[in-house]
């Protein structure tokens, strides 16, 4: 659902790649490998393309990592997921293996993406693409009635996609009853999982994202909504990441996705923010189940979510080897949890996975696997700032370039966060109505206050948007 949109002018997004050094090609030794692999790599012995398997994404994507289905079974249900399987395709100590050391995910601007692995592996050979045999690592897990696990099973298998859905078709369908019969129990199931998530105290922000979209020459900047399903597919990702976590942690070696757990503090304070700002928080309320009620179109609720996100830092990644980590959850799904279904996109998946497999069949994990897990953390902590900075810097730049020549007008805008530092001029955090633009607005600002803000500064050379209160 699109909230709000404005149509940019061209901009040309080449300076934050040349500015963040983001690798304009492969090595010619790496994409031969890929090549090389794409043609020559066998599928799996074992056959599951016997399960309708779709696929959840945007329209665009080519680069599928994921396929579900879900079924029910005695009162409860089984989930079929089949991760993209990575590993087959790139060889230990080659050229495409250290490339994809030096890149460490994916990185995403409005006008291209910075690939993790060449596209004849990420969008051809190993993409879950429609109607293709492909390889895949297959996650059987069964859960109760309650949507407690009771098993998990995990293989190499071909697999095939019946279908690319994506999220607005999955929605209307889903709002229609009559989704396709391998994710007609997703939104039972979905719901299932979020509420197991609230009793054990997780956390999910339910923000709007701010995409840029193209539109004709220029660029249109999109605040949207998650649909429902998001969240419910969302789900079947966590319950396999904890699934693995599980795994490693018995096995006793693995790298998990780790955050520490909101402090009691941190909670106390958000809870007497919630008053003031019209949230409801009944006594005995998990703050999960919060800050999912509120509605971040409404300035106050808005304002809540933004403190709500301090609840939610630190994450990283723990490797263990013999000795299991003293914290091993991660604070916003408050259980352990381990990055496992996004290869295509993400190194630590490829390695994570490979552990999994060899624990659970009871062999040793890899030689070239468990020397990568110590790695890994520092290497992903780096790609991480990597890919947020082009993600602000982008948004940032469209937002000048949305407001240049428009200094001096007035906006109407909500007050999202006020500056906690005493030297700094006072001000805070503002969304204006149209067009979507988060800036920083100078004065005293009412917290989850409606405003008027007017524009002094727009400068899309320095990526930089300033307003100041004007009533």
């Amino acid at each position: 659902m699109v909230i709000r949109r404005v149509v940019a002018p061209r901009i040309d997004f080449g300076e934050l790649r040349r500015e963040l050094e983001l690798p304009e090609a492969f090595p010619p030794a790496a994409q031969r490998e890929a090549d090389e692999a794409a043609f020559r790599t066998a599928l799996p012995a074992a056959d599951r393309t016997d399960i309708p398997f779709v696929t959840i994404d945007p329209p665009t994507s080519r680069d599928l990592d994921q396929a579900m289905w879900i079924g029910r079974r005695d009162g409860g249900y089984r989930v079929h997921y089949a991760i993209a399987d990575v590993a087959a395709y790139v060889r230990p100590g080659g050229e495409l293996e250290a490339e994809t050391w030096r890149r460490g995910q994916t990185v995403y601007l409005p006008d291209s993406k910075v690939p993790l692995h060449p596209v004849a592996l990420s969008e051809g050979a190993v993409s879950l693409l429609p109607d293709q045999e492909r390889a895949a690592v297959v996650w059987t897990i069964d859960l109760d009635s309650s949507g407690e696990t009771q098993s998990v099973h995990l293989e190499r298998a071909r697999v095939r996609s019946r279908a690319k859905l994506d999220y607005a078709g999955v929605q209307a369908d889903a709002d229609a009853g009559r989704l396709p019969e391998p994710i007609a129990a997703l939104p039972q199931l979905g719901t299932l999982l979020v509420e197991r998530g609230f009793a054990r105290g997780a956390i999910s922000l339910p923000l709007p994202e701010q995409d840029i979209e193209p539109d004709g020459t220029g660029w249109r900047l999109v605040l949207r909504a998650p649909y429902p399903v998001e969240e419910f597919n969302a789900q079947i990702s966590l319950l396999t990441g904890m699934a693995a976590a599980r795994v490693m942690l018995d096995g006793g070696i693995g790298l998990l996705r780790t955050m520490p757990a909101p402090r009691e503090q941190a909670i106390a304070k958000l809870r007497a923010a919630a008053a003031p700002l019209g949230v409801e928080w009944p006594d005995g309320a998990p703050v999960g189940r919060v800050v999912a009620g509120v509605d971040p179109a409404q300035p106050r609720a808005a304002a809540f979510l933004d403190h709500a996100a301090e609840l939610m830092r630190g994450a990283g990644y723990t490797a263990f080897d013999g000795k299991v980590p003293d914290d091993p959850g991660h604070g916003a799904v408050a259980a352990p949890y381990a990055h496992v279904t996004a290869p295509l996109r993400r190194l630590a998946d490829r390695y994570v996975t490979e552990v999994c497999l060899a624990l659970f069949a009871g062999m040793p994990v890899p030689d070239w696997a468990g020397a990568a897990l110590p790695k890994l953390p520092e290497v992903m902590a780096d790609t991480d700032r990597v890919a947020s900075a082009a993600e602000r810097a982008a948004v940032d730049l469209t937002e000048a370039m949305l407001l240049a020549g428009r200094v001096g007008e007035e906006f109407d805008a909500a007050v999202l966060d006020l500056d906690d530092r005493p030297k700094r001029v006072p001000g805070g955090m503002i969304a204006l109505d149209e067009p979507p633009v988060r800036a920083r607005c100078e004065g005293a600002l009412p917290l989850g206050e409606r405003i008027r803000a007017r524009l002094v500064t727009a400068d899309p050379g320095q990526r930089r948007v300033l307003f100041t209160f004007s009533g």
